[in-house]
């Protein structure tokens, strides 16, 4: 299981802080959207934005957080242990 699949296991069990805090820790694209979702999730949006310009992506234009999660595991690899 990676580090972003971990991320999601927390996040779906409602252990925010420990997915925040594992999510540091995966400095790629896909982390940085991650993080700005959490960010989301915890209604900082500031900061989402910001995570979101690491990631590459539009945060304006993002859709809702159900959708946002949606198109982050559409986007993560597949890996041995996913939790989708």
């Amino acid at each position: 299981m990676t580090v972003l699949h971990q991320v999601l296991a927390h996040l779906r069990a409602g252990r925010w802080n420990e997915a925040h805090n594992l999510v540091q820790s995966d400095a790629s694209q896909l982390g940085a959207w991650l993080h700005g979702i959490l960010h989301i999730q915890e209604g900082d949006l500031e900061d989402a934005e910001y995570w979101y310009g690491k990631a590459d992506r539009h945060f304006r234009s993002r859709g809702s957080l159900t959708e946002e999660l949606e198109r982050f595991e559409a986007a993560l690899p597949r890996g041995e242990g996913s939790v989708r």
